[in-house]
């Protein structure tokens, strides 16, 4: 059975950094390509960065330039790097496929940008 959990939220100062963690379980970390979501209060859950098996990573553009996803596949870990943080950024974060499949959806990792 394939799971991903979230973790390294928290709250967080504006201009500040995180990093979160998404660890794969089971055998679709090495076949698929990866990505990074986020659900704001009051709004629908969007795509935030993408990372293929191999190649260029792609980020939304509120976010370029501040957030870089990387992958680890010795340990089946997806990471998202947060620089620059924003109170725009405040969210519950997700990792999962790209496109998503609604069965891979976690809890989430909350992320609090706030002074």
């Amino acid at each position: 059975q394939v799971q991903l959990v979230e973790s390294g939220g928290g709250l967080v100062q504006p201009g500040g950094s995180l990093r979160l963690s998404c660890a794969a379980s089971g055998s679709i970390f090495s076949i698929y390509a990866m990505a990074w979501y986020r659900q704001a209060p009051g709004k629908q859950r969007e795509l935030v960065a993408s990372i293929p098996r191999s190649g260029r990573a792609a980020y939304t553009d509120s976010v370029k330039g501040r957030f870089t996803i990387s992958r680890d596949s010795a340990n089946n870990t997806v990471y998202l790097q947060m620089s620059t943080l924003k109170p725009d950024d405040t969210a519950v974060y997700y990792c999962n496929l790209d496109p998503a499949r609604p069965v891979y959806w976690g809890k989430g990792t909350l992320v609090t940008v706030s002074s």
